[in-house]
Order: structure tokens, then sequence, then C-alpha cells
């Protein structure tokens, strides 16, 4: 990045970059720190996948990490999120639960708010973490729901 004169406002369009600003993310763990790029755009409505088996998915904050192991596995929405590219960025990804909890504080308004959105991050064999934009509920719900996907993806600072 250039410098932060150059950064949009939260939840402003970010050109170049695929999507708009939805805030700062501190490093943790292995993951530097970056900002989080909201893709202009869901991807549609797709289910979780595979209710029944238990994922390493966990992760409360690192999404990329959820959706590269759902990727290993048929799991539809992590695919339509990966499936997502815009201003020629490719590596989107569905965002895991503090992710989405972070779009909500800053760029809510780029959601539907009479809809739930799926997250990354598992709960159960059976369910996993989805958010209510009209609220900023987030609750587990059967992996076999359709629930809206929105990508995000990382800028590295």
């Amino acid at each position: 990045m250039d410098n932060a004169t150059s950064v949009p406002a939260l939840g402003e369009f970010w050109p170049g970059q695929g999507g708009h600003n939805g805030g700062p993310v501190a490093a943790h763990g292995n993951v530097a720190a970056h900002y989080l790029i909201i893709a202009a755009k869901d991807v549609g409505s797709h289910e979780w996948g595979e209710r029944g088996s238990e994922s390493q998915a966990t992760s409360k904050r690192d999404g990329f990490a959820n959706t590269v192991t759902l990727m290993e596995g048929d799991h539809p929405a992590a695919k339509a999120a990966t499936g997502y590219t815009a201003d020629g960025h490719d590596n989107f990804y569905l965002p895991a639960a503090a992710e989405l909890y972070q779009c909500w504080l800053n760029a809510p308004d780029l959601f539907a708010k009479d809809t739930w959105y799926w997250s990354s991050t598992q709960r159960s064999a059976t369910s996993a973490f989805g958010m209510y934009f009209g609220d900023g509920n987030q609750f587990s719900t059967d992996k076999f729901n359709e629930l809206r996907v929105r990508p995000v993806r990382r800028l590295f600072i």
C-alpha cells in the first residue's frame, strides 16, 4: 500500500481492490495485519454443505484458513465465495464469524437486512455459524439451509 491517504472510508468502494473497505484487521497468529475487502455483491444463496460431518473449519477469525479446509470437501457456500473474482483478484473466501461481525460493524449497509449470511465457521457436525445483518445477531443453523454468501478478501498492509 502506498499510504494511509489512499485508504477509502469504511464501507466505501476501494478502486482496484475488488470491493469495499471492511476495515483494518490486526495481525493474529500467523496472519499479518490487513484490510478486509468486502465483495461488491452477494454470490447467491447456498447450503454450507456436508451436514453430519465434522470439519476442521472452526476458526472464528480466520475465514481464509477455514475456506481452504472447506474446499477439500463438498461445501457449496465456500465454493461460491472462492469462485468470485473482481478487479483481477481471485483470492476471495467465505468469511469467518468474526469477519462477518466486522462487516456488520463497519459496513452494514452493504448487506441485505432481511436475510441470513453464512460464515465459514463450523459449530458442530450438523450446524455452522451465520449472521443476520438486520440486527447483528450471530447464530448457528443447520448446514443444509441455504443462506446468502458474501465473499471477502485480504489486502495486506
